[in-house]
């Protein structure tokens, strides 16, 4: 049975956990006490040490990187994916895409029964309100699939070519044109060219925030 760890105890814990699911690799003693704000390396250690005791980890202070996740944590690592938050995405008029919209730091994790084939899959970040009913909501994030092409109806992710803009709406090919559709009756469609319309993916779940 496992006590109640102390607050430091449980930031170095889920710092341990964060990084060797990034980076499949355990971090430093100093990579650990800079995450965590803990100038001293013996301090960190005797916490590691601490956190071996109660069989969270397995930790060889001879080894530059000895650290081992042991227990539930490797379970939760088999069991679970992280997918990458490229940006924002408008839900409503569309808004430039920023340079940092390529940021790979900022990831989600989902469990392997939500996502069953991760080829493919990225998330964006919802702005705005114009698809309120497709429960889509400001601050929620959505689970896209890369393709070029979506079929009439189906929520996708498009970039508009001239504006350089990018926005998430219901995809109609109208002869030369295409209609961008709101799910909210206070919001009116937006039409435009075919040729300056690229899809950027399909909408295939949502994650909600939790106060939305």
């Amino acid at each position: 049975m496992v006590r109640e760890l102390s607050d430091r105890q449980r930031r170095i814990y889920e710092f341990l956990y964060d990084y060797i699911r990034a980076k499949e690799r355990a971090p430093t003693v100093r990579e650990i006490g800079e995450a965590v704000g803990i100038p001293s390396t013996s301090v960190v250690k005797y916490n590691l040490l601490k956190l071996a005791e109660e069989g969270l980890i397995e930790y060889n202070p001879k080894i530059a990187r000895g650290i081992r996740l042991i227990g539930e944590a490797v379970r939760r690592l088999a069991d679970s994916i992280r997918i990458p938050i490229l940006g924002p995405i408008a839900a409503g008029q569309p808004i430039p895409v920023p340079d940092t919209s390529l940021d790979y730091e900022r990831t989600i994790e989902l469990t392997r029964d939500i996502v069953k084939n991760q080829k493919g899959i990225y998330a964006l970040e919802v702005q705005g309100d114009s698809m309120i009913d497709a429960l889509i909501h400001d601050g929620d994030i959505v689970l896209m699939r890369y393709q070029p092409t979506v079929e009439n109806g189906e929520l996708a992710a498009v970039w508009l070519r001239r504006e350089e803009e990018a926005t998430l709406k219901r995809f109609y090919l109208e002869g030369d044109r295409v209609r961008l559709q709101p799910a909210n009756p206070m919001m009116k469609p937006i039409f435009v060219p075919a040729d300056n319309v690229e899809v950027k993916g399909k909408v295939v779940c949502v994650i909600r925030r939790l106060d939305s």
